[in-house]
């Protein structure tokens, strides 16, 4: 029987949750997450099944600060594993904690400001290349009657699709949060 497995998993940026129940799930199936790497490779190792919850925390800032950052965390007794495209990696086992469900974030507004940042992180580049390549392209090339640019047309329309999908993607999670730690504070 094979001690390690490789996984290939893809998860989008508002997808957190569904990455940590993944994590905490293979954890309870006796394997154990050791990292992730190249393009959405998780690996694991066999362990004794386990209930352990992991967190992960979005904060590309941590890299400057990362002892300090880590101390934090290692304090409130929370596993360190790696960063990953912005997002650091923690574990603690149900056992450890204090007969309830603990997380990273102590409360609503703590997540909210996680998603800011992945919001700013990662969101306001691809809107920067939104509007300043890919829609200028799309004005252009539909003013050239040519072949060579009706493919390029073609191209950057696609391109306009998949960019959309993608906001719509975070903004439809990223706003029902909003609206609910906004509610919950009423």
């Amino acid at each position: 029987m094979k001690d390690t497995k490789t996984e290939i998993r893809f998860f989008s940026i508002p997808e957190w949750k569904k990455e940590e129940s993944y994590l905490r799930e293979q954890h309870k199936n006796g394997w154990e997450f050791i990292s992730l790497s190249g393009l959405c490779v998780y690996r694991f190792k066999r362990c004794e099944p386990k209930d352990v919850v992991y967190q992960l925390d979005y904060n590309p800032d941590s890299l400057a600060k990362k002892n300090e950052y880590v101390q934090m965390f290692r304090d409130c007794g929370w596993e360190y594993l790696q960063n990953y495209a912005g997002y650091s990696y923690f574990r603690k086992a149900v056992s450890e904690m204090d007969g309830s469900e603990e997380e990273i974030f102590c409360e609503d507004a703590s997540r909210l400001d996680m998603m800011k940042r992945v919001f700013s992180g990662r969101m306001i580049p691809l809107l920067v290349t939104f509007f300043l390549v890919i829609i200028p392209q799309i004005i252009m090339q539909g003013r050239i009657d040519d072949p060579a640019s009706q493919s390029l047309m073609v191209f950057f329309c696609i391109m306009f699709v998949i960019y959309l999908g993608l906001f719509i993607a975070f903004a439809v999670p990223f706003w029902k949060y909003y609206r609910s730690v906004h509610n919950n504070r009423r």
